[in-house]
């Protein structure tokens, strides 16, 4: 079955090919394993823009596939991340009072080490007890699980509520984008029981790996990133590529004619909402521990904007064109915002790429969109067209005179 897959769909192979050769020369570039060429901070740079792609991947699906767009989708990103941050800080925090109260005359209790991790967290925000949404995050195993339980509970509960009722179109993106909205203004509250607007930092500090260098745990994080990438690729690749692909296709382009069929349309938007939420959810989880920190900002609906127009840029409906599109557009917004750009001084004012990026990202969409539709992954079907169609001795046309090719001699 697998291998009839991928000889149906010989661009996962090559997706899958350039991604693992990608990885293997930043590993041997980088400074932990190879010839030190690529600094730590750009291999992590280059690891939090996988997650991008996997993100943009689950925003392809939604969108370019399924048709809705979906302006949350980052809010699940960032859930993720603070799921798994929550362990990392924990954990981390751990490790630092245990060490503390070691010089104490008499053992520490668990309550007082209990009482040290709180109040080491906490004190910023003036508490000194854990929140109960805190409950597991001593255990890394739970937290795992609740990257993908607490996005994937979300997206079912509002999937259920909006697609039951009908809701589709422009009233479905401002709806997902309310939700963004609403829950970042949550978390901006102390009370939030997440630190509120101080967020959750230090992330980049792997509990138990105080011995290893940065510059080792940035590859294994890249590692990491790229094999969630390639599996959720595959799996993304799977899911279009059969019946249940052709049916969110049908959806997207008819869904009265869909429904008259006999389908369940609400079911097929509800399980294709859910997938791309966790998917998101599990990208946040990989990518906030090398970024070091994640605060209620990153919820802000900005960030989901974003991400729907890298797919666009990229050319949504194309698996390979998100990931074009995320990767070539957040390499560019670094390289723009990093101050690497040089200016460009026109005698009566000095062009700051810094703070006219945002005016080229928004001009770009607005040019992909009216000028180019099918975005980047489009060159791809400009190369295709170019080539001779090999119809192996078949008419070229419906007549009995269409021309017919040679295959004897070509």
């Amino acid at each position: 079955m697998t291998r009839s897959f991928l000889a149906r769909n010989p661009s996962v192979l090559v997706f899958l090919s350039i991604l693992a050769l990608f990885t293997l020369g930043v590993t041997l570039l980088s400074e932990a394993y190879g010839t030190a060429l690529i600094s730590t901070s750009f291999i992590k740079t280059l690891g939090k823009t996988l997650c991008l792609c996997l993100a943009a991947l689950a925003m392809d699906l939604i969108w370019g596939y399924a048709g809705i767009l979906s302006l949350g989708h980052m809010a699940f990103f960032a859930i993720g991340g603070y799921m798994i941050g929550m362990w990392l800080m924990y954990a981390r925090t751990e490790e630092i009072v245990v060490a503390a109260l070691a010089n104490e005359p008499l053992p520490a209790t668990a309550q007082e080490i209990q009482n040290g991790i709180a109040g080491q967290i906490f004190g910023v925000v003036g508490a000194s007890e854990l929140p109960p949404v805190w409950l597991f995050a001593h255990s890394l195993p739970l937290q795992l699980l609740l990257v993908v339980m607490v996005p994937g509970l979300l997206a079912l509960v509002f999937g259920w509520l909006a697609f039951r009722s009908r809701v589709t179109g422009v009233y479905l993106s401002i709806l997902t984008q309310a939700m963004t909205l609403a829950l970042a203004l949550y978390l901006f509250q102390n009370d939030s029981g997440l630190r509120g607007n101080n967020g959750l930092s230090g992330l980049q500090n792997i509990p138990g790996l105080a011995g290893v260098s940065q510059a080792a745990v940035s590859v294994w994080f890249l590692w990491a990133s790229a094999a969630a990438l390639g599996f959720g690729y595959l799996l993304l690749a799977w899911v279009v590529s059969g019946k249940f692909g052709s049916v969110i296709r049908a959806i997207r382009d008819d869904e009265a004619r869909v429904r008259f069929l006999g389908y369940s349309v609400e079911g097929y938007k509800l399980f294709v909402f859910t997938l791309t939420a966790i998917i998101a959810a599990i990208a946040g989880a990989l990518y906030y521990p090398q970024a070091g920190i994640i605060n209620p900002a990153e919820l802000a609906p900005i960030a989901s904007i974003y991400l729907a127009v890298w797919v666009a840029i990229g050319g949504r409906g194309r698996l390979y064109g998100a990931v074009i599109g995320a990767a070539f557009v957040s390499l560019l917004s670094s390289w723009f915002t990093g101050g690497r750009a040089p200016s460009i001084p026109l005698g009566f004012y000095t062009i700051n790429w810094v703070d006219w990026w945002l005016v080229l990202l928004g001009l770009s969409f607005v040019a992909v969109t009216l000028f180019a539709p099918k975005g980047i992954g489009g060159l791809f079907d400009l190369v295709q067209g170019l080539r001779r169609p090999d119809r192996k001795g078949a008419a070229l046309g419906p007549d009995d005179g269409a021309l017919m090719e040679r295959e004897a001699q070509e």
